[in-house]
């Protein structure tokens, strides 16, 4: 598990020429605006957040702003350019100056839709505000345009401030009338599913819950997650178009269900800490002797097994030689400590995987041998289940494979084949955890596999459609919140490591489900609070990441309790969290067993 790795980014684009042309063909800019005109950009200063905005790589900030206390912040990532678009009524046949301030390197204003010819107009660096404009006809027949502004691949955030549309305003009617047969089904223990009647002429529908806006969604249902179980909510509906907002939908009430302890939960406490032993190899750290490791520890995952070779699906558990690790136990001694672990009321898993252990099923051949290779292990062991730390090029997504709950990529069917026989093989008590870093699962917010387009790093959000198959026999996943780079989270900010505001955000995306590329329609469903742990570094040493016992506390008291959330908005409380994980126990006690202590302190 776990050393740094940069992933793959589309480098620097050169401009295309297309776009080149399109700049430099721009019309001459028109008189001042007449008397009748109007600005009909709606929020182009930001300063009510991304509302009229579509914006998925975006964030509101507060400096640098052109005027005003906000603006906008955007990061290209991938084979994302960060576009930012809004669509607006116009009338036809008329004339259009579209204007903004922006800053960076590569940054784009443009229209789209116009009925004539579309227009853009860029910078090339903007290392102070610049303002950009550019001007266009609507053709005879548009009443809708879009505009936007974007970066480039490879440049970073550019930022924009003050973007306005001034020309007619079209004809945009009555708002329409309230939805009707608002009525809530499908109550879980975290999520309750609404459906209603179309309004005439609604483009979209606002959902409230408990009086407060919560989304915006186009269609006619929606499955509201991220709820609190056997908790009363109410919810209302009210239908937008381009005149504005409808009256709110009658009130129809629903009570979630009381927690599902569900597939998998085989004995562990209410709050569980789970650790990491190197039982294979040594570092820095030390060895550990399994018998040694603290009554504290609930889970220890023995790292690791790994395979013969990448593709072979035969894996291999060897512990480490006594000229490697100094005071290894024998084998008896070894097998004797895990008998008496399980006595304790502990379970022992082995880890497959790891930084160097990388693991290909691409044929059911070598899904057969890793179910096979796999239960030896187990049953010579006489271990209570398995942990997936499938990392590096282990998963990754075949082009066109864009829909996790229907994986179609032989290295995710087979994996998926595998786990589900191991854990009929076992039964209930068979203890499943996976360890994936954020690259493969929060990342699957904005970018999943390839792409539509190709282009994007096939590993991303690779572990989502494992996780969703398996939800039912999942016991703990707890991601990797270390050796990150920067996750857009559920309020559409980037966060980095090294604060409580990383854990609690990633963690909400977990117990809330999210949009998996940005699709509505594909939401990836919450997990259970009690099938979820936190994954943190035991010491500056084990991984990029660490964060104080003092940041540990902030991150379960605002995820558990509601309080200490700073600026990040959880979407519900879970007191049922399971716990938290550590790579690992030797670097633990490497360390004073600091983390250990915090959580024993927290949890008591």
């Amino acid at each position: 598990m776990d050393r740094s790795r940069p992933h793959a980014r589309r480098p620097l684009a050169v401009l295309l020429t297309a776009t080149a042309v399109a700049a430099a063909g721009v019309t001459a800019l028109t008189p001042d605006a007449r008397a009748a005109d109007a600005d009909l950009a709606r929020n182009g200063g930001f300063e009510t957040g991304l509302d009229g905005w579509n914006c998925p790589a975006g964030a509101t900030v507060t400096s640098p702003v052109h005027s005003g206390a906000s603006a906008l912040k955007a990061t290209p990532a991938g084979s994302d350019n960060a576009r930012c678009a809004q669509t607006v009524t116009v009338k036809p046949d008329s004339a259009y100056t579209l204007s903004g301030y922006v800053r960076g390197a590569y940054v784009y204003l443009g229209a789209s839709g116009t009925g004539t010819t579309d227009v853009s107009t860029w910078t090339q660096s903007a290392p102070d505000w610049q303002k950009l404009t550019t001007t266009f006809r609507t053709g005879p027949s548009t009443t809708r345009v879009t505009i936007y502004t974007h970066g480039w691949y490879g440049t970073g955030a550019y930022h924009a401030d003050d973007i306005t549309l001034v020309g007619p305003g079209g004809e945009t009617g009555q708002p329409p009338a309230p939805p009707t047969g608002l009525t809530a089904s499908g109550a879980t223990s975290t999520s309750v599913a609404l459906s209603w009647s179309p309004a005439a002429g609604a483009t979209s529908y606002a959902v409230y819950r408990d009086g407060a806006r919560i989304r915006t969604v186009t269609g006619t249902s929606t499955t509201v997650t991220g709820l609190s179980p056997s908790t009363a909510y109410a919810f209302q509906v009210a239908a937008l178009n381009d005149a504005g907002e409808s009256a709110r939908s009658a009130t129809v009430t629903a009570t979630t269900s009381a927690p599902d302890s569900g597939g998998g939960d085989s004995g562990l406490p209410e709050h569980a800490l789970v650790g990491y032993l190197h039982a294979s190899f040594a570092n820095g750290s030390g060895y550990t002797r399994l018998a040694d490791v603290p009554d504290s520890w609930d889970v220890i995952d023995l790292a690791f097994g790994e395979p013969t070779s990448v593709t072979s699906g035969d894996i291999r558990f060897e512990r480490c030689p006594a000229t490697e690790c100094p005071g290894v136990e024998s084998d008896a001694e070894f097998k004797a400590a895990i008998r008496a672990k399980q006595a304790a009321g502990k379970k022992v898993l082995i880890s497959i995987g790891g930084q160097n252990g990388q693991v290909r099923l691409t044929t059911t051949a070598a899904r057969d041998t890793f179910v096979s290779s796999v239960s030896r292990i187990i049953d010579e062991y006489g271990l209570d289940g398995l942990d997936i730390d499938f990392e590096g090029h282990s998963l990754s997504l075949d082009t066109g494979d864009t829909d996790f709950r229907n994986p179609k990529t032989p290295v995710i069917v087979n994996l998926i084949s595998a786990l589900k026989t191991l854990k009929a093989k076992y039964g209930d008590d068979f203890v499943l955890t996976m360890a994936p870093e954020t690259f493969f699962v929060q990342l699957g917010h904005q970018f999943y596999g390839s792409g539509p387009w190709g282009g994007q790093d096939p590993r991303a959000g690779a572990y989502l459609p494992v996780i969703h198959a398996l939800r039912d026999d999942l016991t703990l996943l707890h991601v990797q919140d270390y050796n990150s780079g920067p996750i857009m989270g559920l309020d559409g900010q980037y966060h980095s490591m090294g604060g409580a505001d990383f854990h609690i955000a990633m963690t909400d995306m977990l117990l809330t489900g999210f949009p998996v590329a940005g699709d509505a329609n594909r939401v990836f469903p919450p997990l259970r609070p009690d099938q979820v742990a936190i994954g943190m570094p035991a010491t500056v040493n084990a991984g990029n990441g660490h964060v104080t016992p003092a940041e540990v506390v902030k991150t379960l008291n605002c995820l558990t309790r509601n309080t200490d959330c700073g600026s990040y908005r959880t979407h519900g409380t879970w007191p049922s969290l399971r716990g938290l994980m550590t790579w690992s126990i030797n670097w633990d006690r490497f360390g004073g067993w600091e983390f250990q202590r915090t959580f024993d302190g927290y949890f008591g």
